[in-house]
């Protein structure tokens, strides 16, 4: 598996591995990088953002929701992740990255970021 660190996050900006990421983006759990990720409504995160993410049979799926929070998950998405046996933390980017480095050492972790806002 490939190992993958989130160094930094400001507004606009992710810097993973040493590589800077300017689009919302997907973390694979075997470190693949999707971008650009676009939800489908927008500043709304529902289990249809995540369905590639879902596919790649995570452990844990984090969600940073930018900068300030500004991306808001639907209401249910918490409980049908975890009828999948998929653990959900949504959290602004900063606390998002803390968690997505801290368990990416142990678990399959698969995360989305939302880079503004």
């Amino acid at each position: 598996m490939k190992s993958v660190r989130i160094e930094s996050c400001s507004f606009g900006t992710l810097v993973i591995n040493g590589k800077p990421y300017t689009d919302d983006l997907i973390i694979h759990p075997d470190g693949k990088i999707l971008k650009p990720w676009r939800r489908k409504r927008g500043h709304q995160l529902s289990m249809d953002d995540l369905r590639e993410l879902i596919d790649s049979s995570p452990e844990v799926i984090v969600a940073g929701t930018g900068v300030s929070g500004g991306v808001i998950p639907d209401r249910n998405l918490e409980e049908d992740l975890s009828k999948l046996a998929i653990e959900f933390i949504a959290a602004p980017n900063e606390k998002a990255i803390k968690v997505f480095n801290e368990l990416v050492q142990e678990k399959r972790v698969g995360a989305g970021f939302h880079l503004t806002c």
